[in-house]
């Protein structure tokens, strides 16, 4: 139940190439406070509720649980969310012995383009592709929570 994952700038739409799914996901929160976050998602079309605590000092890791839910409850929950839902495309690129989940926003954070992997522990090295640039990890404002009230397109 704890993630490790670090986040990543995208520099090109080349990792489209490499993806081997792709799928949209519309999600709100029904609280952003930053010791918890509590999303409603439908991805694809199935629903998920995820709990998500505080970060460590690194925005490496923290606390992180998900369940299933059928995706008429996601949107019913959808509807009492805070202002500022998100939508993106998720793509799905597996490099050697990772998967990297590249988000597109769209809507108010069109033109945003993020890469996260997940990683088994902290000090685990990663492939770095010709698409990844900076790393955001840790940096707050790239959260999806953070990203529903102040959207990339305000910055």
């Amino acid at each position: 139940m704890v993630e490790i994952e670090r986040k990543f700038l995208v520099v090109d739409e080349t990792f489209k190439q490499q993806a081997v799914k792709q799928t949209r996901i519309v999600q709100g929160f029904l609280t952003t406070d930053p010791e918890r976050t509590v999303r409603i998602r439908i991805k694809g079309n199935t629903g998920f509720i995820t709990i998500k605590g505080k970060s460590d000092a690194e925005g490496l890791e923290r606390f992180e649980w998900e369940k299933e839910i059928a995706s008429t409850e996601a949107e019913a929950l959808l509807k009492l969310c805070l202002p500022g839902t998100i939508d993106k495309i998720r793509y799905e690129v597996p490099l050697e012995d990772v998967v990297f989940e590249i988000d597109e926003f769209f809507g108010a954070n069109e033109g945003l383009v993020v890469a996260e992997v997940e990683l088994t522990h902290k000090q685990q090295k990663h492939p770095v592709p010709n698409w990844l640039g900076k790393e955001v990890t840790g940096e707050v404002k790239y959260y999806n929570s953070q990203l529903s009230k102040k959207p990339f397109k305000t910055w």
